[in-house]
């Protein structure tokens, strides 16, 4: 529906037209999220924004109409622009007129002050009014100049801002209305409603009547809509709200240092997001980019501290051991970013102060000690929305491995080594005394046993966990896993659920909830129907969980 029609639908409602002065798109959006019913694009208010200038005809009509054109855009709600004195003559005022057709306005307001005009409320400063024939002159245009009917034209008269009294402003709204204005704005620098008051008394009724309260702000609308206002302009209280908060914000800044000393006194990045839309642009990335575009978070556990890695750990934790140059978490975060995943946060416990790379958002586990990877891994639960990677902190893998995963459909996917079962039939053995082992819901047979042969499909897991029968097992989970959207909420559902279910008895393999694995809560999981999807490879990876491993990926990872 056009802007105009909304707008005459208003007019035609029971009751005030309450609209508010907006400086930018911002605080247009807000003006509509608060239940306002259009926005006034002010000038006064665009002009000490826009540009920290006086309200003084310094800003021109383009500059005032590319700000009219976002609000625009941004807000639903219909825009009278604050035209100050139509930007010249009655010419201008038909551009005027014309330009804010096309971009959406639903109507302009226009003033018989002398241009360049002043601010209503500038205090000494010489007022003077063009002549009745004149402004007019400048509604005839107007109107003539609109394409669209239902387009109003609000003709604001300055008579008593001047002092020249009821009578003149009487006389100069009668004669505004008479030229074919839609309705006629009488404004007042007096702190009482009551001269508005009388002129509005003896107003004839032609047509609607708009009020700024400004001066008046102690006059309530129920006061202001039974005097006989159909618009009620709150013309600049965002504008001046807005610097009061950033002054207060930033004096405790200043004397503070800390930015989060203001915590209390601003809104959170996520408002921000929601206001300007973020969520719908996450809805629209997902609906019309390509499968593998979207935005993929890495959220790597890397908390615990091993006893068995003494004296290796003794001054970091086990993610910065050095292998040939570069620490696991180094190696981890190149492999991510090889494969465009840049949003990585990681969860410390241990030795956390040593960890310090950059562009990593970092989450802190002070309880490492007593608690296990499920625990860690939900310190960052603020990062388990939309496709997910959690990633065990004391893994190598090749970049391909990550690369399959990515390609995976599946809503929760973990990336699983069936050669685990091929060592243990050879008698090898296993790498670690503990491995997260995995049984097969329909295991694809002996053949699996190659990497070549490997079927295709889905590989749908049965059992997790470090106490699977070895004869049942079929592979071992390596500590790394994918979730899509519905895949995250299944775990964040899952784990919220199993808060209140075992809050006070043991959680699958593990004594408590506060102690459980990864594993555990997979397993609750598939538990709860959900499926799991094994990711099968054939090596690849390499855990460090004590010395001997240690030594191993030293001695089998190159540069």
């Amino acid at each position: 529906m056009n802007n105009a029609v909304k707008l005459r639908a208003l007019m035609k409602r029971p009751g005030a037209i309450k609209a508010v002065g907006a400086h930018d798109a911002l605080s247009a959006r807000l003006i509509e999220r608060a239940g306002f019913d259009a926005i006034w694009a002010s000038g006064f208010a665009i002009s000490a924004s826009l540009k920290c200038i006086p309200d003084a005809s310094f800003i021109d009509s383009s500059e005032q109409l590319a700000v009219e054109r976002n609000i625009a855009e941004a807000v639903s709600i219909p825009i009278i622009a604050d035209c100050d004195t139509g930007y010249g003559n009655a010419l201008n005022v038909m551009r005027a007129v014309n330009d804010r057709e096309r971009a959406g306005i639903a109507a302009i307001c226009i003033e018989d002050n002398v241009y360049p005009k002043r601010c209503s409320f500038y205090a000494g400063v010489r007022r003077e009014l063009i002549p009745i024939e004149e402004h007019c002159g400048k509604i005839k245009a107007a109107k003539a100049a609109q394409i669209f009917p239902e387009f109003m034209i609000i003709a604001r008269t300055e008579a008593l801002i001047a002092g020249w009294g009821q009578d003149e402003a009487l006389k100069r709204a009668e004669a505004y209305a008479e030229a074919g204005a839609d309705a006629v704005l009488i404004h007042s620098k007096s702190k009482k409603f009551d001269e508005l008051k009388a002129v509005y008394k003896a107003w004839s009724g032609r047509v609607p009547l708009v009020v700024v309260p400004t001066i008046f702000d102690q006059t309530t609308a129920a006061e202001l809509e039974e005097a006989g206002a159909k618009i009620i302009i709150y013309a600049n209280q965002p504008v001046r709200a807005a610097i009061r908060a950033m002054r207060d914000a930033l004096d405790l800044i200043k004397k503070d240092t800390r930015p989060g000393a203001a915590n209390d006194r601003i809104v959170t990045l996520p408002e921000v997001y929601d206001i300007v839309g973020v969520p719908q642009m996450e809805q629209d990335e997902k609906q019309f980019l390509p499968v593998g575009g979207e935005k993929i978070t890495a959220v790597i556990a890397a908390a615990g501290f091993e006893k068995q890695l003494l004296p290796l750990i003794e001054d970091k934790p086990k993610c910065l051991l050095d292998i040939k140059g570069k620490t696991i978490l180094e190696r981890q975060v190149a492999a991510l970013n090889e494969c465009n995943i840049k949003e990585i946060a990681l969860v410390r416990g241990y030795k956390k102060e040593a960890i310090a790379l950059p562009n990593i958002r970092y989450y802190d586990n002070d309880r490492y000690e007593s608690t296990g990877e499920l625990f860690s891994i939900f310190c960052a639960e603020n990062e388990l929305k939309g496709r997910t990677i959690v990633l065990y902190g004391d893994i190598m893998f090749d970049t391909a491995v990550l690369e399959k995963l990515l390609k995976s459909p599946a809503d929760i996917a973990l990336v699983v080594d069936l050669a685990w079962k091929d060592d243990a039939r050879r008698g090898a053995q296993p790498a670690h005394l503990n491995p997260d082992l995995v049984s097969l819901v329909d295991p694809p047979g002996t053949s699996y046993l190659s990497r070549f042969v490997l079927p295709e499909g889905e590989h749908r897991i049965g059992t997790i966990g470090q106490y699977v029968p070895h004869e049942q097992a079929h592979g071992e989970f390596i500590g790394m896993a994918m979730f899509s959207e519905k895949g995250t909420q299944a775990l964040r559902d899952g784990y919220h659920s199993a808060q209140e279910k075992y809050k006070s008895t043991a959680f699958h393999e593990a004594g408590s909830l506060a102690k459980a694995s990864f594993t555990d809560m997979i397993q609750e999981l598939i538990d709860r129907g959900h499926t799991v999807q094994a990711m099968p490879i054939f090596k690849g990876w390499m855990e460090v969980d004590s010395f001997e491993e240690y030594q191993k990926a030293w001695a089998k990872t190159r540069q």
